[in-house]
């Protein structure tokens, strides 16, 4: 079974630059950590402030593990997050 995190994240108006270069540089070393099954971040074209990310992880530890990460401290927390009016996520477990 994966842990799956579905996260919305909606930039502050004029900060949508800054969110997505977050997560370009977040992305490669996300889908390097051990436990990661799948990273894929998305972008609304209609709404170009709200970013999705997509993740698998073999179980719940390896998603705190990547949330403890040093790429994560830098580009989550020190670079995106302050740029963002919303930060949402839901958590779901494979079926099968």
């Amino acid at each position: 079974m994966g842990y799956v995190v579905v996260a919305t994240w909606t930039a502050k108006p004029g900060k949508e630059d800054i969110v997505l270069d977050a997560i370009e540089k977040l992305t490669p070393p996300s889908r390097q950590e051990p436990g990661n099954q799948f990273y894929q971040a998305y972008q609304d074209p209609s709404n170009p402030s709200v970013f999705r990310l997509f993740e698998i992880y073999d179980d719940e530890d390896a998603y705190a593990a990547h949330g403890a990460s040093e790429h994560f401290a830098e580009y989550g927390h020190g670079q995106a997050i302050p740029a963002l009016a919303e930060r949402e996520r839901a958590f779901y477990e494979t079926i099968g």
